[in-house]
């Protein structure tokens, strides 16, 4: 098939592109050679879904993005007092009530929090879409996929469990659903079950990374003719005790801004001193252009390009000069066929960590070459708005993308006050920036070095 012929070409050319000068690679890769590719083969974006401290829905999402409104502050999820970070972005629960986006109210009942979040933004961005949203009103529901990607799964149900285990151990007595409320796959099953999706279904684990692996392989799905639709992108529920004594451990997490929780989170700002936890779930719906033509759909964008890759390195720190991610980076560019001047914003991973920022800035060196440093190219992360939601990210931060294209505006870096000289791109300090996007890249790095990145390009017929 044409996504696995490809694959073998893109390792290929990016072993062999992935450190040469910037610029257009000598290197074709597959799809590029196939010049006539159809509209079955074509993959676009069709409704938006997002749950996060930052709105419900896209819209509201994307206006706090822009407006670099940060949804960051004291955790109330649990008493945090104790611990060296106290501070998150969590989605309120005056905000949101997972039993306005179920059918089925048994299934809030047995679900953890990380497929509350899952089910209520596959559901937006299918109300997005304008197609059905229920085993009823969802149309040729063998065509239509779902693969949701999660670092950590049911967390909340893993310690809730836990302990009450550890309570009576003379009585091993847990919840029937605790296995399937912590399974990592269960989120996109329980789509499937609520929505009627009967096409390809499974989860994606790759930590970080979940959401943008999970969005790239959804669209071979469709660009290999399995389905006419896919659901795609990441959840996650991880304002925990367990989870923030554990990053507390790795010294993961910033810790000078309990008084001060919105300035918390500062990419590439040389006083960065650790990311803070965000918690949410963002979905699109990937569609083949024949469908979407096919029933009218609005067209957010065009999703060109694909990159996986590791490390191979250490388990949690990237490899020295993002070559993992470079060589990610390359071969998203090699599918999409598009010149590397074409793309004009790069949505980072940027979680405000020393090693992530500076060799992220690396990567993109590497790979664009002065398109980066005569900064035509912006760089920004919104992870300074909604937190690093972890398994999430790829998928909020796809939303992200696929609007600053359909927009023609870029958010900004918010806190980006004092430049660090190993960090030395145009990062869009603090206020949005209106411009024409033609291509936006949304890049991703995991614990065990796993590299993700995703390539949208505007739609043009």
């Amino acid at each position: 098939m044409k996504v696995f012929q490809s694959t073998l070409v893109l390792l290929i050319s990016t072993q062999i592109s992935a450190f040469a000068p910037a610029g257009k690679s000598s290197v074709k890769s597959f799809s590029q050679l196939d010049a006539t590719k159809s509209d079955e083969e074509r993959v676009v974006v069709t409704g938006l879904g997002v749950v996060s401290g930052c709105g419900i829905g896209h819209e509201d999402f994307f206006q706090s993005c822009i407006d670099g409104k940060s949804s960051i502050g004291k955790v109330t999820r649990f008493d945090a007092s104790a611990y060296p970070c106290q501070i998150g972005s969590e989605v309120p629960d005056d905000m949101f009530d997972a039993n306005d986006h179920f059918t089925n109210p048994k299934n809030v009942k047995s679900n953890d929090r990380y497929t509350h979040f899952a089910v209520a933004a596959a559901r937006l961005a299918m109300k997005d879409g304008k197609i059905g949203d229920t085993p009823e009103t969802l149309e040729n529901a063998e065509r239509i996929g779902v693969m949701v990607g999660t670092a950590f799964g049911g967390a909340e149900t893993f310690e809730k469990e836990t302990l009450k285990l550890a309570k009576k151990p003379d009585r091993p007595r847990v919840s029937p659903f605790t296995i399937p409320a912590l399974l990592g796959n269960t989120a996109s099953g329980v789509i499937g079950i609520e929505c009627g999706c009967k096409g390809p279904n499974y989860g994606v684990t790759s930590a970080c990374a979940s959401g943008s692996h999970a969005i790239g392989e959804a669209m071979g799905m469709i660009a290999d003719g399995h389905v006419d639709m896919m659901l795609a992108g990441g959840t996650e529920a991880t304002i925990t005790p367990l989870i923030y004594a554990g990053f507390s451990s790795m010294k993961a997490m910033n810790t000078n801004f309990n008084d001060n929780p919105t300035a918390g989170s500062r990419p590439f700002d040389a006083g960065r001193g650790g990311f803070i936890m965000g918690e949410g779930a963002g979905v699109v719906l990937l569609e083949s252009l024949a469908s979407a033509k096919k029933r009218g759909a609005k067209i957010y964008c065009e999703l060109v390009g694909y990159g996986a890759t590791c490390d191979a390195h250490h388990i949690t720190t990237p490899a020295p000069e993002g070559r993992g991610l470079a060589a990610a980076m390359e071969m998203a560019m090699d599918m999409s066929g598009m010149e590397k001047t074409e793309v004009s914003y790069i949505n980072a991973h940027g979680t405000s960590t020393a090693y992530n920022d500076k060799f992220e800035t690396m990567a993109i060196k590497t790979v664009f070459g002065e398109h980066a440093t005569n900064k035509d190219l912006v760089v920004s992360s919104t992870k300074c708005v909604t937190g690093h939601t972890l398994g999430a990210a790829g998928g909020l931060e796809a939303v992200v993308a696929a609007r600053a294209i359909s927009d023609n505006v870029v958010p900004p870096t918010t806190n980006y006050e004092t430049p660090d000289p190993e960090c030395d791109l145009d990062y869009v300090p603090n206020e949005k920036r209106e411009m024409e996007v033609t291509g936006a890249m949304s890049t991703n790095l995991g614990f065990g070095g796993h590299n993700a990145a995703i390539l949208f390009k505007k739609y043009t017929e």
